[in-house]
């Protein structure tokens, strides 16, 4: 298991690639594989068979998962992609922006 430095809900832009410049939402995160989902960014095509009475067989665009080295956070203050870290403020881990020094938001409260 891999520690990946974005969330689900972050806005990141994509470094490398096919779809390199685009930028969106991260959809899910897949920690053991190190990998990511983004809006609208790698998507592929998949066929699907139907399944049961009712349900309509066809072709369906859909993302898929990029490496989450290719990716960086968007940061809400500066608005364009930095580097980020982690630091203690007042007792509580945040994730911070190392190109503005602005607090992103808290990664977790500091146990007593």
């Amino acid at each position: 298991m891999s520690k990946v430095h974005v969330k689900k809900d972050d806005n990141v832009y994509v470094l490398t690639g096919k779809d390199a410049g685009k930028t969106g939402k991260v959809l899910r995160v897949l920690p053991d594989v190190g990998r990511v989902i983004v809006e609208g960014v790698n998507m592929s095509v998949k066929h699907t068979k139907p399944r049961g009475r009712n349900q309509q067989g066809g072709i369906i665009n859909q993302e898929s998962a990029i490496a989450s080295s290719n990716v960086m956070l968007i940061c809400n203050k500066c608005k364009r992609p930095s580097k980020t870290g982690s630091r203690y403020e007042n007792n509580t881990k945040v994730r911070y922006c190392k190109a503005c020094n602005e607090t992103i938001d808290v990664i977790r409260e500091k146990k007593q």
